[in-house]
């Protein structure tokens, strides 16, 4: 049976990741808004205060997680909140904090995930401590990974990897990249692999950084890949292509990078719930949930509908963490977490800066920056429509083929 309340070993963490948050993410979090591309140096420190407690066994998650289901079975039947759990609960805390600056945090990475849910062992071992950004887009599509053009021809004991890829996260500051690129066009999405590339290889070249709208403190960049040498070893998983699974093995990493997505929006629409249920407060409008939404005002009554917007869309992310944790397929509700909380994120900070007035328009609050970090949440590991498609795939019992 499914518990989500928050486990009693992970309460203690979440306190700390919250007064981490406060601490050095929101006390920063306007600073590198209007810095756009500068570094983040107080994330040093943090960054090296997770390390420490990830190796000392202490972390609960607290770096990147991924979803791995060939473990070790010897606890099989009992009920686990692992990394996958206590991940998403940091993630909760610390976008309550700043998404962008989350996103900047070192060796915590999308494709940190991407390793952790695809590498052998050997592997695991000899990517540990690298920084890695994951770089799937292309110019010519967006969320149909299948798509892909990046190409990784073997010659020898290297591939040869020619493509570009664009809004890379961290693509500036990570040291190494996870490039996603086919081996044989030919094969279809069967072929596609993903590769650990250092970034002191040749042919490898961050080209330009993007100015966004939001998350102006993640560093987003275009990549191009010019006959690029990358040790065969690098490919992550096996290499063989296995047309009957597709490329089921590299897109197991969006079990677990979906749920951290829908986090980021979970914890980002909190925020945005606390300031203006504060500034509801202040202005003397009283919220009764004891009485009919319709009985009433207009700001109560929006209030109480977002936050049961909210609640649903943190179920629904604590639940595909959940299975994740206990070895539970969970690729539909990784899909469903992310639709929902994406969409709820959109929809809260931009209410919540209606409610406002002037006060969530002006940078005198940060509701205007929540609703310009909130959009991407919607956007990134697959569209709002992407994510639906894949559900729908799913209840129907569909192929990719057959259902468009």
């Amino acid at each position: 049976m499914i518990n989500l309340e928050t486990p009693k070993k992970f309460r203690t963490f979440v306190d700390q990741a919250n007064q981490v948050a406060d601490n050095f993410l929101r006390a920063n979090s306007r600073k590198y808004d209007l810095a756009e591309h500068s570094y983040p140096k107080e994330l040093d420190l943090l960054a090296s205060l997770i390390d420490g407690m990830s190796d000392s066994g202490q972390g609960q998650g607290a770096g990147a997680a991924g979803v791995r289901r060939d473990e070790d079975e010897a606890g099989k039947g009992k009920v686990k909140n692992g990394t996958n759990m206590s991940s998403v609960l940091s993630v909760i805390e610390m976008c309550w904090g700043d998404v962008g600056l989350l996103l900047s945090m070192p060796r915590q990475g999308l494709g940190n995930s991407a390793i952790a849910s695809v590498a052998t062992d050997e592997q695991l071992e000899r990517f540990k401590g690298t920084w890695a950004a994951m770089a799937i887009t292309e110019p010519s599509f967006g969320s149909d990974s299948a798509a892909i053009t990046t190409t990784a021809v073997k010659d020898g004991d290297h591939y040869i990897l020619n493509g570009e890829k664009i809004y890379v996260t961290s693509g500036e500051r990570a040291d190494t990249v996870v490039v996603w690129a086919t081996l044989d066009k030919s094969l279809g999405r069967a072929a596609i692999k993903s590769f650990v590339v250092p970034k002191s290889l040749p042919g490898i070249r961050v080209e330009r950084l993007e100015h966004k709208l939001g998350i102006r403190a993640s560093d987003t960049a275009v990549i191009l890949l010019e006959n690029c040498r990358v040790p065969a070893e690098n490919l992550l998983g096996s290499a063989e292509v296995d047309v009957k699974q597709g490329f089921a093995g590299a897109m197991a990493t969006f079990d677990n990078t979906r749920p951290l997505v829908a986090g980021m929006a979970v914890g980002l629409a909190r925020a945005a719930l606390e300031e203006v249920r504060s500034l509801l407060d202040a202005a003397g409008v009283e919220i009764d949930y004891d009485r009919p939404a319709q009985s009433q005002s207009y700001a109560a009554a929006t209030f109480i509908a977002m936050e049961a917007d909210w609640e649903a869309a943190l179920l629904l992310t604590l639940e595909a963490a959940w299975l994740a944790d206990n070895r539970k397929p969970n690729s539909m509700e990784a899909s469903m977490s992310k639709a929902k909380a994406g969409r709820v994120g959109n929809d809260i900070t931009l209410r919540c800066v209606e409610l406002a007035g002037t006060l969530g328009y002006s940078e005198t609050s940060f509701l205007e920056k929540w609703s310009r970090d909130s959009k991407i949440l919607d956007i990134f590991e697959g569209t709002q429509q992407i994510q639906q498609l894949i559900i729908a795939r799913r209840l129907l019992n569909l192929s990719s083929s057959q259902l468009k």
